[in-house]
């Protein structure tokens, strides 16, 4: 559960693992019970979708959830996909850095 924690939403990440390696983007939401991120343009499939009282009938396309360990996050200062860790600063606030370059990311 640990990487759970590191990795939150808006955060920009790259696909290491599957069909998407290489692939970057946004993440959407972060699925805690499930250990899954939903990315946006990452694993996109097409939906058949009926019409309801609010949306239309048709095909549409819908980002599927992809496991956390399938993602490393990217760094905001050095650019590198790498993980994040958690240390704790001398006020006791907890922070997240980047372990490539040390850098604090929040």
């Amino acid at each position: 559960m640990s990487t759970m924690a590191n990795i939150k939403k808006n955060d920009t990440v790259r696909v290491i693992t599957g069909k998407d390696k290489g692939k970057t983007g946004k993440v959407l939401r972060v699925i805690t019970d499930t250990e899954k991120v939903v990315i946006e343009n990452v694993n996109v499939y097409k939906k058949h979708q009926k019409q309801g009282q609010n949306r239309e009938a048709g095909i549409v396309d819908k980002a599927m959830p992809i496991h956390i360990s399938n993602v490393r996050a990217i760094c905001p200062k050095c650019a590198k996909a790498t993980s994040f860790r958690r240390k704790v600063l001398s006020d006791g606030k907890r922070v997240r850095f980047c372990r490539a370059c040390g850098e604090t990311i929040e």
